[in-house]
């Protein structure tokens, strides 16, 4: 049975690798394991030990704490629905051309976002 930890785990690598457009395969050969590995991670099927979630994180240039954020013992179920959404593959492309705009216009489209689901 996977623990809501690890998924929350994976889905943050998962995030993290899809923002930077890195494939399984390149995190993988980066980290020196084979794919299917990475796969098993992302999925929760498998845990990250600690030296290895270390050689992701440099492979994926975050802190280690990137992959605890948003884990709270009462937030773990919130945060596996907000990870479900983020395995979308559009919902992925859709928030990395959001990043890709510049600040000042991403801001306002943000405001627009917000304006149109207040009204909805």
């Amino acid at each position: 049975m996977k623990h809501p930890v690890d998924v929350h785990v994976g889905k943050r690598i998962r995030h993290r690798r899809w923002m930077i457009g890195m494939t399984q395969q390149q995190l993988a050969d980066k980290v020196g394991i084979k794919f299917q590995q990475i796969q098993k991670y992302e999925t929760g099927m498998n845990r990250v030990s600690a030296s290895r979630l270390w050689d992701i994180s440099e492979a994926l240039e975050v802190q280690i704490s990137f992959f605890f954020e948003g884990l709270a013992q009462q937030d773990i179920a919130k945060s596996e629905v907000a990870g479900d959404i983020l395995a979308d593959k559009e919902a992925l492309a859709l928030v990395r051309s959001y990043y890709a705009i510049p600040e000042a216009q991403r801001r306002r489209l943000f405001e627009l976002a917000k304006v149109l689901s207040d009204a909805a």
